[in-house]
């Protein structure tokens, strides 16, 4: 079964505070600046690569900033929190971390942006008679994301050149328009290379600074069905909705159009779709504004146009709160580090559960994590409907993670937010959700001891699981991190207590599984491992452990 593309019209898309930073102290208010370099692999500079810097808020405005000729950039005048900064390119491409960690940084940082030459697609499109198209549009789409960022058209002999693309696994294809008809073959099924649909599409593997040639495509030129129906409730402005169709078959290729008012309602339509099983969803995506979602829908195209489409759209849940400071005065502590609440960073992961697997991705990515602003508040917006548990990120070393609670409607006593999933529904706006930041955080470093004979497995994690018998299952005081290829430890940001230190092969989704609320059992065997292995510590408040040896045979 083939997919389709059209032209995307993409939317300028009561807790009490123990101790906490006043409004007006500077290091809440000051504005500063994030700069850096984008340079080669080798290390030669970059010119004219534009640098996003944005918070990872939908909510807030995106800056940028250009290289120059040696390759440096600048973006000024940035609150006090955490950011994301990306470089993009026409030719280049980023090199992904290594950890596969996401790259925060905050203000007064200097980011190093390295990029390697994208791999290229290239080849011609011919007619069944061997003449060549011209003036066709060509797209590659990512295997594995789904992604179709990538579009060149043929020239006067028929050829295509894709260039600038990051590593992966790609399909190519070409024709299927949008719902404007722009050339001659935005009605017409498309065709994947070199003659196919979507099943028997050949998969290009695309690496790096490398060309991959002759990726013909023998265009069929076949017409297509119409997807068509209109939305309900949808927001005024002539791009208030992108609705998007993605195919059932193996790869799940999604494509955009934008709707159109026509009365009270909005309108939409696919055109060039082939036979074949579809899931079709409406959402909006407008800056500074909260997003409504409509539910999905399967529809199935068998020789015939599908109209009559409706889409409601309904508003998304959102979770607000306050995240508190609890002090702790002792002699231990006495360098006080305050976290700079501005710089705490919230979010909220979805169950992955047989209903959150029904929705497309892009769906659980509206709902991106939030920061908290200089008095705590937070609010967690365009959550779809489904069970949600909340994780915190934040920077200061004396400071822990020691509670997370959710005021409850039905009960005096607010609910433990790390045991139970929290349910949002369509429009709820929930209120009460309380993260407490303690001082007193301890630190334990140092070096995987092998013996005679051993070596380091791959993928290894050190974890350090509550000693003390009454807090067995605290969720939060389960602590994971990988070693390091040369047998490095490093644990940060612990709550003080006893523990048992245990080297193990990584768990799969790492610390943020192993805190899950439905991961009581994990915990507890985990937990009988490292009691079982009898590798004790305790850790004082604002305790900096160094030079510990962990030995891998006390497993």
């Amino acid at each position: 079964m083939s997919n389709l593309l059209v032209l995307a019209l993409l939317l300028v898309t009561s807790s009490c505070v123990v101790a906490q930073v006043p409004s007006s102290n500077p290091l809440q208010t000051k504005t500063g600046a994030i700069s850096g370099t984008v340079v080669t692999e080798t290390g030669q500079p970059i010119q004219n690569a534009l640098v996003y810097v944005r918070t990872f808020s939908s909510l807030r405005p995106v800056q940028a900033a250009t290289t120059d000729n040696e390759g440096k950039f600048e973006v000024t005048g940035l609150e006090p929190l955490t950011y994301q900064a990306i470089a993009r390119h026409n030719v280049y491409t980023p090199v992904p971390r290594e950890d596969g960690t996401p790259n925060n940084y905050h203000i007064g940082d200097s980011v190093k942006v390295v990029m390697v030459k994208g791999g290229v697609i290239t080849g011609t499109v011919t007619t069944r008679v061997g003449e060549p198209v011209i003036g066709l549009r060509v797209r590659a789409t990512n295997v594995l994301t789904g992604e179709t960022n990538y579009e060149r058209s043929t020239d006067d002999r028929g050829v295509y050149r894709i260039y600038g693309l990051p590593s992966g696994r790609y399909v190519v294809w070409a024709g299927g328009g949008s719902s404007y008809s722009i050339d001659p073959y935005d009605a017409d099924v498309p065709t994947y290379s070199p003659a196919s649909t979507r099943d028997t599409a050949a998969e290009i593997v695309v690496r790096a600074g490398e060309e991959t040639a002759n990726v013909d495509i023998r265009y069929r030129g076949e017409a297509g069905r119409t997807i068509s129906g209109t939305i309900n409730n949808a927001p005024g402005g002539p791009t208030g909705v992108l609705v998007t169709l993605i195919s059932a078959s193996e790869g799940g290729t999604q494509v955009n159009v934008g709707s159109l008012p026509q009365g009270n309602n909005h309108v939409f339509a696919f055109y060039g779709v082939d036979d074949g099983d579809y899931t079709i969803i409406g959402r909006t995506s407008l800056p500074g504004a909260e997003s409504s979602l409509s539910q999905s829908q399967r529809i199935s195209v068998r020789g015939l146009d599908v109209t009559g489409i409706e889409l409601t759209m309904k508003p998304m849940g959102s979770v607000s709160g306050q995240v508190v400071l609890e002090e702790l005065k002792t002699k231990e502590c006495d360098k006080r580090e305050v976290p700079i609440l501005t710089e705490t960073l919230v979010s909220a992961w979805h169950k992955q559960d047989e209903a959150a697997k029904a929705l497309p991705n892009f769906v659980w990515g509206m709902g991106t994590p939030a920061s908290a602003d200089a008095q705590g508040s937070v609010k967690l917006r365009n959550l779809a409907p489904g069970n949600y548990y909340f994780v915190t990120r934040f920077t200061a070393k004396s400071w822990y993670l020691q509670s997370i609670s959710l005021a409850s409607s039905t009960a005096k006593k607010a609910v433990d937010a790390t045991r139970v999933w929290t349910t949002v529904k369509s429009g709820d706006r929930i209120a009460g959700l309380k993260i407490t930041l303690a001082e007193g955080a301890a630190s334990l470093s140092g070096q995987v001891a092998l013996a005679e004979g051993e070596t380091l497995p791959e993928k290894l994690f050190v974890y350090a699981v509550p000693a003390e018998k009454e807090s067995g299952d605290e969720v939060l005081r389960f602590y994971a991190v990988a070693v390091t290829p040369d047998g490095k430890i490093a644990l940060s940001n612990l709550a003080p207590g006893r523990y048992w230190v245990l080297a193990g092969p990584a768990l799969d989704g790492g610390l943020v599984k192993l805190r899950l609320p439905d991961a009581t059992e994990r915990r507890a065997k985990l937990r009988r491992e490292a009691e079982a292995a009898k590798t004790e510590i305790e850790l004082k408040p604002c305790q900096n452990v160094v030079d510990y040896r962990l030995k891998l045979s006390a497993q």
